[in-house]
């Protein structure tokens, strides 16, 4: 899942002497968050397409103050991506080699595209929430606890730590789901947060929110 076997070119990036208005309206009818400004290929930045609409005319340049610096290596993971997409509220991302150099960007469709190959996102489950105390959690006993009432457990993280207590949410299949709950109490587990029906779009809801937390663990 390597950045550079992602990178799109047909949004084309735009020089810094490019129109304020140019660029807005570009951005508009490709429907992306942002636009990329580069100088002599170099990238110099991105503004986004709501501040450029409430910008004065001119050049990007006259906004230079304000750009955004934010891109991803080419040599780097998909995974990697996240991050950016949710820390500046885009969906697209320019993608960069070690000069700086702008090479294309990849795109939050494109991403969830590859992640929807996933059992996490693909398989239809229950989303489990479980607390405990014991700093020293350990996730082995845990699967080996969902597994022992013949579920099968699709994704797992930490959601929650902090000095007194641990959460971990968990996706795991639809079969027995009563018992679950009463093993997991029986070991001491605390149960926070359980959705029992199909909740693909409900977890998708906040998908950026998710995939952060996964990647701060």
């Amino acid at each position: 899942m390597f950045i550079r076997d992602y990178i799109s070119k047909d949004y084309p990036a735009f020089n810094i002497e490019d129109s304020i208005d140019d660029a807005s309206e570009m951005a508009k009818e490709f429907g992306y968050s942002h636009v990329f400004i580069t100088k002599n290929g170099e990238l110099m930045g991105a503004l986004s397409q709501e501040f450029l609409e409430e910008s004065p005319a001119g050049n990007l340049e006259s906004l230079e103050i304000h750009f955004e610096r934010f891109a991803i290596l080419d040599d780097g993971n998909v995974l990697d991506s996240i991050k950016l997409f949710y820390t500046f509220n885009a969906n697209i991302v320019p993608i960069i080699n070690l000069n700086e150099n702008y090479l294309g960007y990849i795109s939050c469709e494109d991403v969830f595209s590859e992640f929807n190959k996933y059992p996490l996102f693909s398989e239809s489950g229950a989303v489990l929430t479980i607390q405990t105390q014991d700093l020293h959690y350990s996730l082995s006993e845990i699967t080996r606890l969902i597994e022992s009432n013949n579920s099968k457990i699709y994704g797992i993280y930490v959601s929650t730590i902090n000095k007194d207590n641990v959460e971990i949410t968990m996706k795991i299949s639809h079969e027995n789901l009563t018992s679950i709950d009463e093993t997991l109490e029986r070991y001491g587990y605390t149960i926070v947060h359980k959705h029992y029906a199909d909740e693909k779009e409900e977890l998708m809801k906040d998908r950026f929110g998710f995939f952060q937390k996964y990647l701060e663990v």
